[in-house]
C-alpha cells in the first residue's frame, strides 16, 4: 500500500502538469502571420497608402505599434471611423482574429517617399508589435486601381 500512495502522487502531478501545457489557446501568446500585402502605385510623388492582413493565431492579442520602411522618411498608422482617417499609436490584432489594413479602412501612409515606387516593384516594410518580435514583409506594388477580390 505504501507504494501506492507516491506512485498515485507521481501520476497526479503528471497529469496536471500536462493539463498546464495543453496548448489551450486562451492561454498562448500571440502568433502573428502577415498576408495579403500590396501598395496601390502612388498618384503622389510624396505620399503612398498601403495594406496588409495580420493574421494572430493565439490566445492574447497584440498591437501593431509602429511600422518603418526604406521606401519612406516616415510610415505612420491610420484608423478610419465614421469616414473619417486618423493617425493613432496602435491598432489592436485581437486574439484569435485578425487586424486588415484595407482601401477604405485602416491602413498604413508612407510619406515623404524616397523614390516613387511603380507597378511591379516590391516595397520592404518592418512591422514592430507591442508583444510579438518584428515582422519584415515584402509589399509588392500593385496598379493604383487595383482591388484584391480575397484576404480581406
Amino acid at each position: 500500500m505504501r507504494r501506492l500512495g507516491p506512485l498515485a502522487a507521481g501520476l497526479a502531478g503528471a497529469l496536471a502538469l500536462a493539463g498546464c501545457g495543453s496548448g489551450s489557446s486562451s492561454d498562448s501568446a500571440p502568433d502573428l502571420a502577415v498576408g495579403a500585402a500590396y501598395m496601390p502605385q502612388p498618384v503622389s510623388d510624396t505620399m503612398a497608402a498601403g495594406f496588409l492582413t495580420v493574421t494572430n493565431e493565439g490566445g492574447t492579442a497584440d498591437e501593431l505599434t509602429s511600422v518603418t520602411s526604406e521606401a519612406a522618411g516616415r510610415v505612420t498608422v491610420h484608423e478610419t471611423a465614421d469616414g473619417t482617417m486618423r493617425e493613432v499609436d496602435r491598432l489592436e490584432i485581437p486574439a484569435g482574429g485578425r487586424l486588415v489594413l484595407e482601401s477604405g479602412g485602416n491602413h498604413l501612409m508612407f510619406e515623404k517617399l524616397t523614390h516613387r515606387p511603380e507597378q511591379g516593384e516590391t516595397v520592404s516594410v518592418e512591422l514592430r508589435f507591442a508583444h510579438s518580435d518584428p515582422v519584415t514583409v515584402e509589399m509588392p506594388v500593385k496598379p493604383a486601381t487595383y482591388r484584391p477580390t480575397s484576404g480581406h
